[in-house]
């Protein structure tokens, strides 16, 4: 679809008195992926307006190879309306798969699992790993924390032997097919959905 098919025009005149509006947007159209209620919103208020209804729960993502899943997990992470993605390891992402939801989206970078420990330990946040590992309960049956932070491991590899060690839980998405795994991307929108039922939605099964 082109992106004329995407959003809205001008705002017809007289402009709504709204300091939330961005003028430009109003004079040239809001084709930006965003929900109904933002069009025409300035970036900032609508970053403001999500900080002010955010879910408890952080996302991490390990990036020792410039994993490409990571745009992924930041456009989910937007849907689902986590507080902060964290990218452990390389600072450099490919922003392609986010699709310009990083804009609404605070990220966080760390070092090392060291670094991300020693950030969550001051915020009393659980760090739970998401990996199909022996001896990982099924996300489908555990009870997550209200307060956490996911973190996945990337493609290939899964989660870093420093990050398994240092999750409080690990937790495995039951799949039914031939392959052995689904990428983080995928993982992260499951995994994030399911703090959702249980802590937003008010459901566990």
């Amino acid at each position: 679809m082109s992106a004329e098919g995407v959003g809205v025009g001008p705002h017809s005149e007289p402009w709504p008195d709204d300091d939330r509006l961005d003028p430009k947007l109003l004079a040239e159209g809001d084709r930006r992926n965003v929900v109904d209620r933002y069009r025409y919103w300035r970036t900032e208020t609508i970053v403001a307006d999500l900080d002010a209804r955010r879910h408890d729960f952080h996302v991490a993502i390990e990036n020792w190879e410039h994993d490409m899943n990571i745009g992924t997990v930041v456009r989910n992470a937007n849907a689902f309306l986590a507080r902060a993605v964290h990218i452990v390891g390389n600072r450099r992402w490919n922003r392609r798969g986010a699709m310009v939801t990083e804009r609404y989206q605070h990220i966080i970078h760390h070092a090392d699992t060291d670094a991300l420990l020693e950030w969550t330990a001051g915020r009393n946040l659980a760090l739970v790993g998401i990996d199909n590992l022996p001896g990982s309960r099924p996300i489908e049956q555990a009870g997550l924390p209200r307060a956490c932070v996911l973190l996945f491991g990337q493609e290939g590899p899964g989660l870093s032997a420093a990050a398994r060690d240092a999750a409080a839980m690990v937790l495995s998405i039951t799949q039914f097919g031939s392959t052995r795994s689904i990428n983080a991307g995928v993982a992260s929108g499951i995994a994030m959905h399911a703090w959702v039922r249980q802590h937003a939605l008010g459901a566990r099964n």
